[in-house]
């Protein structure tokens, strides 16, 4: 049995549900109304984005591009 691939996933709401990005895969973006619509709809995004780089050489750069950036560091609530 294949062991699944993680990706971190940047998740924010907004006024219609919810709103994620997949910052290892460029362009990967979705939505979903529900918690749970949008947990379905990254494992979508993310199939489709992996599908894609299978077939595109220039995608595949710019995933390894984005590994040698460095990674999120974290998320600091500022008083001002």
């Amino acid at each position: 049995m294949k062991t699944p691939n993680q990706y971190k996933v940047i998740i924010e709401r907004d006024e219609d549900g919810f709103v994620a990005s997949v910052p290892a895969l460029p362009g990967c973006h979705t939505q979903g109304d529900t918690w749970e619509e949008l947990m379905e709809n990254v494992k979508d995004a993310i199939l489709v984005m992996l599908a894609h780089a299978e077939k595109s050489e220039s995608y595949r750069a710019k995933i390894a591009e984005r590994a040698q950036e460095g990674s999120i560091i974290g998320v600091e609530l500022v008083a001002v």
